[in-house]
């Protein structure tokens, strides 16, 4: 199939390219490079830098490539500066999205699969949180995605849309190419790995001051810039902190794909993807210690305006419908490969 991916220099969109090229599938992928990497976009892929709100860009592209299907991830996913600047959230989240359905309209496209989020549900009325949870955001940023998820449910009932909404819970980890580098990283797996690397290197270069003293001064100042900060330690969890699900992206990427050869079983699917189970940001913390060997600082600061106490997934739903298992369920291998990417990309895609 030819299939456009929006949002394909992100971290997520980088890697579904990336399993779809090994597929066979032609890929034609679009980006502003707002916070993507043009970097993280395979040479196998066809490539557009523009924003998803640009109707004659996408008019041109519908036109150059006969798009079967659409997997849609371009989005403002930043929770807490949703908060602060929603109308961003509403505009590229909700407004631009449907400017590119009207599009797919237009040339008689009509398979799309959703990048949703767990946000969408607010804080849990019970774990694990299955589809059939209340919905009831708590930010502007989950807000956004769930009017999104109505209108899909219009476009299906009123122009036979097939779609898949696919409500994630974090995540993480990296496939044998690309990571996860964010241009404003918030996640806190590369967070506590970025302070790993910080940690690591500060510990070579003490080992050497004596033969370069003079940099010691620069050393320190770059120490200081890569802070760990845990938003909050006085959540009802076990230790105080958030408690969230960890999915492997390439898992996700698998499930995407999966959801396109069953559009047709299930054409208005929503869909919970984690693992089932929940860690701290602590043990989180911990486990990326044990993977590192390097002893990880961080320091408690207040919490982030709406964050849930708690979200793990129940992906049963997508096991039953979609024939989709993880492959990756303990939280050290998924750590652990994020840190080989990191760790043989320490600046990210920078050169």
């Amino acid at each position: 199939m030819a299939i456009l991916v929006t949002g394909a220099a992100g971290y997520i969109g980088s890697i579904v390219t990336e399993e779809l090229l090994n597929q066979g599938h032609s890929v034609i992928a679009i980006d502003n490079l707002q916070e993507g990497n043009r970097e993280a976009v395979l040479p196998g892929a066809v490539f557009y830098e523009g924003n998803i709100g640009d109707e004659k860009l996408l008019t041109k592209i519908f036109k150059n490539h006969r798009i079967d299907a659409v997997l849609h991830f371009a989005a403002e996913t930043t929770i807490e500066f949703s908060m602060t600047n929603p109308k961003i959230y509403f505009e590229n989240n909700v407004v631009n999205g449907i400017r590119l359905l009207n599009v797919m309209l237009e040339h008689k496209c009509n398979r799309f699969i959703f990048s949703s989020t767990a946000a969408t549900f607010g804080e849990p009325q019970y774990t694990p949180i299955d589809e059939k949870h209340p919905q009831l955001p708590i930010n502007a940023y989950g807000e956004s995605k769930l009017m999104f998820e109505h209108i899909l449910d219009w476009y299906h009932k009123a122009y036979g849309l097939k779609f898949n909404a696919f409500r994630y819970f974090n995540a993480a980890g990296a496939s044998e190419k690309l990571g996860e580098a964010h241009r404003h990283e918030s996640h806190l797996i590369p967070l506590v790995l970025k302070r790993a690397l910080a940690e690591q290197k500060s510990k070579k270069a003490e080992q050497q001051r004596k033969k370069q003293i003079e940099n010691r001064e620069d050393k320190n100042k770059e120490q200081e810039n890569i802070s760990l900060k845990v938003f909050g330690n006085d959540y009802p969890t076990k230790d105080g902190t958030c408690v969230r699900d960890y999915i492997h992206v390439v898992d996700l990427a698998q499930a995407h794909i999966l959801a396109l050869e069953n559009l047709n079983c299930h054409p208005d699917g929503k869909y919970n993807l984690g693992n089932g189970k929940g860690f701290t940001v602590l043990e989180v913390i911990e486990t990326a210690k044990k993977v590192t060997g390097v002893d990880i600082p961080y320091e408690i600061a207040g919490r982030r305006p709406g964050d849930p106490a708690v979200l793990i997934a129940s992906s049963e739903l997508a096991q039953r419908e979609l024939g989709w298992e993880s492959r990756f369920r303990d939280l050290e291998s998924i750590i652990g490969s994020a840190w080989k990417w990191h760790s043989a990309h320490p600046k990210g895609y920078e050169r």
